[in-house]
């Protein structure tokens, strides 16, 4: 019954015919570009990796054998763990949380600022600034900042000019140019979802409790960020899921022992033109940030239907 309620206030809001194409558009696009191809890529995973002669003969069954790989490698016996790719998924996941930590604890003060300063027109000019970067494209950005943390590059040329170091430090290998260009690759992903929410706050809240004596530690635990927790969930999603998923920014930016675990899949799907393999092993990284999120969700106290405002 709730549903149909739901369904006729749409379709009374839009009309009849916009909704249904809205309601297609959203079909087609949640069926044929996110659904199929994750059950096709989920069968992959359960192949063996067959010739095109073998393919669809009585070879072609059902398997957990690149499952296994993961765990063992390619030790038949299971007596070994694979612990290469084991470390380097293990490492992807906490990195990527790691720099969804790091953009929340960046964007708070700033979606806050831009949220209680609304109708200003330097707050428009500063939106716009932090926009206009991301014109750029995400591979130029990345080999920017790839030359500034260089060996050569303004950062180690500032630190030696003042003298703060004598030889120039190795940004790439410390993986700190790697996490910085995370960090900023998706950081927007973080700043608006939350301004979006901050902005709608009633300011005579915070004046309240001003006058009552609160201090800002105490507004912003109270007040802000309850209210804001919505939109700190969302943009906390999106980072760590493209963050983990990332593979432009691992490739241009890491050094030679930070490898990411979606540079594994692309080398199973592109170097060993094993598509079953990669399936598994892109499936394994899917199901993982997908349970992490959720399980966070419930920690916080945050559901779908709150990300959804």
């Amino acid at each position: 019954m709730k549903r149909k309620i739901i369904f006729a206030d749409f379709f009374r809001t839009n009309g009849v015919l916009m909704g249904s194409i809205l309601i297609a558009l959203v079909g087609f696009w949640l069926v044929f570009l996110v659904i199929l191809p994750q059950i096709s890529m989920l069968d992959y995973s359960f192949r063996f990796n067959l010739p095109p002669a073998q393919q669809g003969g009585p070879r072609d069954v059902y398997t957990l054998s690149n499952y296994q790989h993961l765990l063992y490698g390619s030790d038949a016996t299971h007596q070994t763990y694979n612990t290469i790719d084991l470390m380097v998924f293990l490492r992807t996941i906490v990195a990527a949380i790691l720099v969804t930590i790091f953009d929340m604890i960046l964007c708070y003060p700033l979606a806050y600022f831009l949220g209680q300063s609304r109708g200003s027109g330097f707050v428009r000019l500063l939106v716009v600034l932090l926009i206009i970067p991301y014109w750029i494209n995400e591979i130029l950005r990345a080999f920017a900042l790839r030359i500034i943390f260089g060996d050569a590059g303004m950062i180690n040329e500032v630190l030696m000019f003042l003298h703060l170091t004598r030889e120039p430090i190795d940004f790439i290998r410390q993986d700190v140019a790697l996490y910085a260009g995370l960090g900023y690759a998706y950081i927007l992903l973080m700043l608006f979802p939350m301004y979006n929410v901050i902005e709608s706050l009633d300011r005579n809240q915070i004046e309240a409790a001003r006058d009552m004596g609160a201090s800002w530690p105490r507004i912003h635990r109270r007040i802000v960020i309850p209210h804001a927790k919505p939109g700190i969930a969302s943009g906390c999603t999106m980072v760590f899921m493209l963050s983990a998923g990332a593979l432009a920014a691992p490739q241009i930016l890491g050094g030679p022992s930070s490898l990411w675990f979606t540079q594994l899949v692309y080398q199973w799907f592109n170097n060993s033109l094993n598509w079953q393999q990669g399936a598994a092993y892109a499936i394994v990284l899917l199901v993982s940030t997908i349970i992490i999120v959720l399980t966070f969700m419930r920690i916080f106290k945050v559901s779908m239907g709150d990300i959804g405002k």
